[in-house]
Formats: C-alpha cells, structure tokens, sequence
C-alpha cells in the first residue's frame, strides 16, 4: 500500500520510510562524529553507547523536525534531488539551535552535546551520508515501486475528475493508473484511449491486469453496480473504494462535484471530541504565546514603519468584521496593509499588485506580518491558531449561494494558517475559493491534533519560501 493513514491523515508511504531512513542516518553521523571526537576505539565506543546513544537520537530527531517543516521531503517532487538536498542544508544549519537548547535543558542527561564541534561534524557526515543514502533509495526503488496499479470503474463527469485532477506527475504520487472501464454512462467523457475494453468476466480481466484498486466512480449508482463482480474482486484482495474517497486520499482534498450530504453523513471524520477539543485548545495558546514571544519586535518595528509611512495619527491596526464558528460574526485584528481610504466604495476582492496597498503594507504583506496581531484574535477564542481562513460576511453570503457546502466551513474555528492556506496561493476570486473549500473540508473531516501540528511547522516553509504569498 502507497500509503499510510496517522490520525486520520494521510501519508504517502515512500516519504514515510524515507523519513525513517534520514533518522537513522542522522543518528549514526552523531555517532560517527563522537567517535572521531572522543574515542577513536570502536570498542570504547560501544562500551559508551548507552551514553552516546540519546544525545544522536535527541540530534537527529531535531533535524527531522525541521527537515519537515522546510518541506525536504516533498520538495523531491517539484525540485529533484537537488533541491531536496539543498533545503537539506538548510535544515541541518537551523536544527542547531534546537540541539543545542536541548543539550541546556538537559545537560546531565545529553552530556555529548558539549559544543566541542560534534554537532557540527555530525551535520557534515550528515549531509554526505542523507546524500548517499537518498540516492541509493531513489535509484533502487525506482519510480514505481510503492504505487498501487489502479482501475477506475466509470467514464462519466466523476472519473473525468479524477482524470484531470490527478493526472499530473505531482498528484499521482501514489498510484499508476492503469485506465477506466466504462459504466452504466450513456456515453464516456473521458479520453477514448484510456477506456479499457473488458473481455471475459469483469473481476477476471481486473485480476488478469494485476490491478490492486479498483476505484467505482459512476455518475448514478442508481442505474446498478456489478456488486457481484465487485465483491468477487474484493474477496481476492483487490481493494474496491468510492471515487470521492479515492480522491481525498490520493490529492488531499475534497472533490466538491462528487460528493452529497449523504457522503458526508456516512464517512468516516467530520468529529472532534471534547478531549481533543481541550488538546487542541491548549496547542492554540501554546503556539500563539510563542509566535508572540519570538515576532514581538517585528511588530513594533511594524507599528513604526506605518506611523513613518502614513503619519502619527494613521491607525496602526485594521479591524474587519469576519464569520467564525457557526457563522458567528467575530473582528479580525491585522496590521494596516492598505490606505485609510482603501473601501471607500465598498468592499472588493484583494488582487494581485493591487494599488491600494502602501508600500510598508506590500512588504509585510509579502513575509506576512500583517497577520500577526490575529495572536490575540487565538487568545480571546474567537479564533483557532489552525482553521480556514476566516471571510467577511458580504462574501460568504455571495459565495454560500454559488458554491455547494461553502458554510461547512464554519463548523470549526478559522485559523491564522491552515491546510488550505499551505496548499493553495491567496483566493480572490470564487474559482479560488471554490478550491480553497476542497482542502477546508478536508481539513475539518480529517483534523487531529497531529494534523495541526504538522501544519503549524510547515507553516514554517510558507514563510521561508514566500510559498503562497499574494
């Protein structure tokens, strides 16, 4: 299987081992660094490794941490081993200070982490070796080897969504698709060469195919399903699977064209308990005071750089009236980014390079410390320091009347960063935003703690990389 399901997530399976593969990789150039250092015996070394051991483990577990939130792993994708081993670098450098402050937390404890340049040899060996290793890995595995060999049932609207949304190289991470056999369609949408011609019994050719999915994306599944052939494949562990399913798993999000209100009813997600709930709430205090404590003197060089801009009197901060939780209305508190007349004829979508923004505004619009001061919005509850994006009141009410389930989004808190907002560029229109609401609902059917905390530290990547900036 291609991929791996953690707390309601999905992770592809080849990242997954390649992440462990980095940890131990990791470990064993701290090891190798103290030896060097310390030992030069491999027999003193073994006889100190209970000692050794925690403080590589402590070291390669930092630069994990970080590696993920830079998006190392996933930048194979669109960057090639290259850049991958670029952000790599980077990684090891940033991951420092955390290693460092773990050997101040716990000196006794991780007593290797003394500052006489093992760190820093292990970050060298570590690169080498993370190197080597990925290469070895990519090489031996090969393009193929962790993907599922696909079938779609059905050559309507609903797998043509899946043919145009997933085809891409980046999409399909995860799975070859093999081609569609035609259902109980009056005529087939998607391209004639990839319809399959079905000789003999359906589940027959499916297993001559060596096919491990079969995915049902018929239009009406009132006209009938072969359910007998279906369950045939099924008890011959071929795995069946709805196409709205299939489509959240492999692009994460939600396809919008082939869901009803029973699918949502009847899938699994969509459901917070009280505990994680209380969980959740302490994770937006936590990294909100945090945020606060590290970003508090850009915020004030901010408030000067509006004032020098815009005068002593100008208001400093933009109040705007946003719908939160169960449509509840709620004020967002941003840095002023625009002129004090930017509305006056009446609210607009933001667009790109628009000419109402000052210059202070365009700059910490674009390393986007104009959202800071929502800290405080997290602090008082009304909003979530994960969530969607929070809209004003005229656009929701546009865009609720235009787009099927758009107030679904409102049955959680929005956030000041959110799965949306690191998979997709600022929305300012509704085809935007009719995107933006397939990854929101994927995010409030699948949210988990782990979830949020995987967000808040690639949040980190958007930042550093301008990924998503408007």
């Amino acid at each position: 299987m291609a991929h791996v399901r953690v707390f309601r997530h999905y992770i592809h399976l080849p990242f997954a081992i390649l992440g462990l593969l980095d940890l131990i990789v990791l470990a064993g150039a701290f090891h190798i660094a103290a030896f060097f250092r310390y030992f030069g015996q491999w027999q003193l070394l073994q006889a100190d490794w209970f000692y050794v051991f925690p403080s590589a483990l402590v070291f390669a577990v930092a630069n994990l941490f970080v590696m993920m939130a830079l998006g190392v792993h996933q930048s194979r994708v669109e960057e090639g081993i290259s850049g991958m081993m670029l952000r790599t670098i980077l990684g090891l450098v940033l991951s420092l200070p955390l290693a460092i402050m773990a050997y101040l937390i716990w000196p006794d404890w991780l007593w290797y982490l003394n500052g006489d340049g093992v760190l820093a040899s292990a970050s060298v060996f570590g690169f080498f070796l993370l190197g080597i290793t990925r290469t070895l890995f990519f090489g031996v595995t090969g393009e193929e080897t962790f993907k599922r060999r696909v079938v779609v049932y059905g050559a309507g609207k609903s797998a043509h969504r899946i043919f145009e949304d997933l085809r891409t190289p980046m999409n399909r991470k995860g799975f070859v698709l093999v081609g569609f056999i035609p259902g109980n369609e009056a005529e087939s949408v998607v391209p004639s060469r990839r319809i399959l011609s079905v000789r003999g019994s359906l589940h027959e050719f499916i297993r001559d195919l060596k096919v491990d999915e079969v995915v049902v994306a018929v239009d009406d599944r009132r006209k009938g399903l072969p359910l007998d052939e279906l369950l045939e494949c099924k008890m011959e562990g071929i795995r069946v699977m709805d196409g709205a399913s299939f489509y959240e798993r492999e692009s994460r999000k939600v396809a919008l064209e082939m869901i009803t209100p029973g699918w949502l009813v009847f899938s699994d997600g969509f459901s917070l308990s009280s505990v994680a709930g209380a969980g959740k709430r302490a994770v937006d205090l936590a990294a909100s005071l945090a945020l606060f404590a590290v970003t508090w003197p850009f915020m004030a060089l901010t408030v000067l750089g509006i004032k020098l801009e815009d005068g002593w009197k100008a208001p400093i901060f933009y109040n705007q009236e946003r719908v939160g939780l169960n449509g509840r209305s709620f004020y967002v508190h941003k840095f002023r980014s625009m002129r004090t007349d930017a509305e006056k004829g009446g609210a607009v979508w933001a667009r790109k390079d628009d000419d109402r923004v000052t210059r202070v505004g365009a700059f910490i619009r674009k390393v986007r410390i104009d959202e800071l001061p929502q800290i405080f919005n997290v602090m008082k509850g009304d909003m979530a320091f994960v969530g969607p994006r929070p809209e004003r009141p005229i656009f929701v009410q546009q865009l609720a009347e235009k787009i099927p389930f758009y107030n679904e989004r409102h049955r959680v808190k929005p956030g000041i960063t959110g799965w949306a907002q690191l998979c997709f560029a600022y929305a300012d229109n509704e085809e935007d935003s009719r995107e933006k609401l397939r990854y929101d609902l994927y995010y409030i059917k699948n949210q988990s703690l782990l979830l949020d905390l995987m967000i808040i530290i690639q949040t980190v990547e958007v930042v550093l990389f301008k990924k998503g900036a408007h």
